[in-house]
């Protein structure tokens, strides 16, 4: 029972830095990633679809996407879409593509997107610590039932502990990552600096 409920919050735990992967993947870092469109819904054929579902998307280069639907007619769908979400770009139609050049990052705009994964890896960590509450809220259980001795519980509940402990770390270490990622400034010509040497 005991193993059971620590593999449980164990997995649930890891859900949950999933999820704050997949939300800072929606922070634009100034670099283009396909990432940055998911959440962003296409009418198609009167159904709120992700655009990812309707179209190709690719990096075109550092700063722009391409997007290739599937459907000629879908372009003025996207476009419409891409203009009404929140991240801020403005979409450029070429007949049978879409382009989404992306803005640089103004020092601003990286401290509120640093802000914003700062309050997505807080959510992550009040998760995982919801989490632990549960599992050890359960372990407790056991214990007023009598199917489990409370020298076993208290060792369980410090390995949930543990295993709070170590899913909060890698949430600190996610934002601390993106955290880099937001604020590194690069001046428009890093590639053929790199590049050179």
């Amino acid at each position: 029972m005991i193993e059971e409920i620590k593999e449980d919050a164990n997995q649930r735990m890891g859900k949950s830095l999933d999820v704050l992967a997949a939300n800072f993947a929606r922070i634009r870092t100034g670099r283009a990633n396909p990432g940055l469109l998911d959440g962003i819904e296409v009418d198609y054929y009167g159904n709120p679809t992700p655009i990812n579902q309707v179209a190709t998307i690719t990096v075109e280069d550092a700063r722009t996407l391409a997007i290739s639907p599937w459907e000629k007619n879908m372009i003025p769908d996207i476009e419409k879409a891409l203009l009404k979400s929140d991240i801020g770009i403005n979409p450029l139609s070429t007949g049978d593509l879409v382009r989404v050049p992306l803005p640089a990052l103004t020092e601003e705009n990286r401290r509120d997107l640093a802000r914003h994964a700062k309050q997505e890896a807080e959510n992550a960590r009040v998760a995982v610590r919801n989490i632990r509450r549960d599992a050890i809220a359960d372990i407790r259980e056991l214990v007023k039932g009598k199917e489990v001795a409370e020298d076993d519980a208290h060792r369980a509940e410090d390995d949930v502990q543990k295993l709070t402990d170590r899913w909060i770390g890698k949430a600190d270490s996610s934002l601390a990552a993106k955290e880099a990622e937001l604020m590194e400034v690069r001046s428009p010509g890093w590639a053929r600096m790199a590049c050179l040497n």
